[in-house]
C-alpha cells in the first residue's frame, strides 16, 4: 500500500471531509492529514491540482487521486481492508450501501437547516415541515 494522503477541509466544519478520516482512523490505516481552508482566495487553487471539481475530501494514493467522500470509503475498503469497511453479509452490505448512498445524496432540507459545527451547541432550532420530514427518516435508517 502506497502511502496515503487526506486532503480535506476542517473536521469541525466539514462532515464530508470527516467520514473518510474516521474510517481510516477507526481501522487504524496510516495517513497524513493536509488541511485546506475553506472559502479562502487559496482554496480554489490548493485544489485545483486534484481534479476535484474544488472539492474535499480528496485521498491520494500515490498515482491515484480519489474524490468524493463515498468513493473514497469505497476505495479504503477495497485497498486496505480486503472488503471489510462493508457488512460481510451480502444483504446487510446492500441495506449498509443503500443507506450510504441516501445519506450522501439526500437530506437537502437537513444539510441548509442544520449546519455542521461540532464545537457549537444549538438551541431553539425551527425547521421546516420537509426537514422535519428528513429527520424522521434518518431516525428510521439508523433505528433499522
Amino acid at each position: 500500500m502506497s502511502d496515503l494522503t487526506l486532503i480535506m477541509g476542517n473536521k469541525n466544519y466539514s462532515s464530508w471531509s470527516l467520514r473518510p478520516w474516521i474510517l481510516l482512523k477507526h481501522f487504524h490505516i496510516p495517513f497524513a492529514e493536509k488541511r485546506v481552508p475553506l472559502f479562502a482566495e487559496t482554496t480554489a487553487q490548493a485544489l485545483s491540482v486534484y481534479n476535484s471539481n474544488f472539492k474535499v475530501p480528496i485521498l491520494k494514493d500515490g498515482d491515484v487521486v480519489v474524490w468524493d467522500s463515498l468513493a473514497i470509503l469505497e476505495y479504503i475498503s477495497e485497498t486496505c481492508l480486503d472488503g471489510k469497511g462493508w457488512p460481510n453479509e451480502q444483504h446487510a452490505r446492500a441495506f449498509a450501501r443503500s443507506v450510504s448512498a441516501e445519506m450522501h445524496s439526500s437530506f437537502t432540507h437537513v444539510r441548509s437547516e442544520m449546519p455542521m459545527n461540532c464545537r457549537k451547541k444549538f438551541e431553539h432550532i425551527q425547521l421546516s415541515d420537509a426537514a422535519e420530514r428528513e429527520v424522521e427518516r434518518i431516525k428510521d435508517l439508523w433505528q433499522q
